[in-house]
């Protein structure tokens, strides 16, 4: 059986971007060397889906530049032979050390690939088995053919990912691109009593925007808009009746977060009513622990007790870089949500400690 073609590692490199885009979950271990680096073992072994051969995590630290550079098929059956061996032998040029093995399995391949059906698995393997088990799915392999190029290239991958990809991923993807196009636009804002308000183009609109119109309605009772900002502390909405009906002092001229939120609630006295700080964070400014006593310093002083107040920040993604820097600074009794995973929310609990059980 003569063994599949081994796509230039270069190859492999400049198209994992394009297959697992941003907003893929785990993407740094779809687009990193290291999982190019395994993708090409996989085809120099053979094992892509139909061909009967299977690769283990060990024989990607077994490949080194030299093995690489020789691809006749005699070679490459060599080389599987001596990995499977007692006797290996580990090439001075190693791509990685022996201990890599563990992040390659768990992270590259079961973390990243196999949720993403790239890989197939192995049936009938026992965990505990060393035996190889790993395969990659025919279709993705395709997508490495190095005489795809262009649109054919790109519809080629269009089309694996609608046929591969889970529903939730494949809804997060088309929510990151659609935000990419408005984000070059003006953003119109349905309000939840139906009014509208424009914002200028940028991330950060895109995020206001999906607060707005997605947040509040799925996590809160009642909700209406209070107060809307934008870069430049320009005030694009402020409720004056509302806010004097609550008796809250609305001064532009202090540090306001960019919306605030009011969940009306449904009890008539008012005790389930609530006040939501929110940030919106498409580069930095989440709602640190500095900020929420500011915040809350502003509320008390409008007469609000702090059970009636809430601190969101909110990313348009948690895989991106925003996220993850914010992530050390994000006070505890507060929420971070995302625009891409709009029905999650990260609960940021403060206080003693509560049974997971009793949570549920």
């Amino acid at each position: 059986m003569n063994l599949p073609v081994v796509p230039p590692l270069n190859v492999i490199r400049e198209r994992l971007p394009l297959i697992f885009p941003e907003g893929t979950e785990n993407r740094g271990y779809l687009i990193r060397e290291i999982a190019a680096k395994t993708i090409f073992v996989m085809f120099y072994a053979g094992a892509v889906e139909g061909l009967g051969r299977w690769i283990r995590p060990s024989q990607v630290v077994s490949m080194g530049d030299s093995q690489a550079a020789l691809t006749d098929d005699a070679s490459r059956e060599s080389w599987v032979k001596m990995t499977f061996s007692k006797q290996k032998i580990r090439p001075a040029d190693a791509w990685y050390a022996e201990n890599t093995r563990e992040p390659i399995r768990d992270e590259t391949i079961k973390n990243g690939l196999i949720p993403c059906n790239a890989i197939v698995e192995r049936k009938g393997i026992p965990t505990t088995s060393s035996h190889p088990r790993y395969s990659l799915n025919r279709s993705f392999a395709a997508l490495f053919d190095a005489g795809l190029e262009g649109d054919s290239l790109l519809s080629a991958i269009s089309s694996w990912q609608e046929n591969h990809l889970n529903k939730a991923a494949l809804a997060r993807l088309r929510l990151l691109k659609s935000g990419a196009v408005i984000a070059a636009d003006a953003v119109v804002v349905t309000f939840p009593n139906g009014e509208k308000r424009t914002l200028a183009p940028g991330p950060s609109s895109t995020i206001a925007k999906a607060v707005i119109e997605v947040f509040a309605p799925n996590f809160l009772k009642n909700p209406t808009v209070l107060w809307l900002s934008e870069s430049g502390n320009k005030v694009v909405a402020q409720d004056d009746v509302l806010a004097k009906a609550l008796g809250l002092n609305i001064d532009a001229s202090k540090a306001l977060p960019d919306i605030i939120l009011i969940d009306l609630g449904e009890d008539r006295t008012g005790s389930d009513m609530l006040v939501v700080f929110t940030e919106v964070v498409a580069t930095d400014g989440p709602i640190n622990r500095e900020r929420k006593v500011t915040l809350t310093h502003l509320a008390i002083d409008a007469g609000f007790s702090e059970k009636n107040l809430a601190f969101l920040t909110a990313f348009i993604d948690r895989s991106a870089l925003p996220f993850k820097k914010a992530i050390p600074e994000l006070a505890w009794g507060s929420y971070a949500w995302f625009a891409s995973e709009p029905e999650h929310l990260i609960d940021l609990r403060d206080g003693y400690p509560v049974k997971i059980s009793q949570r549920k």
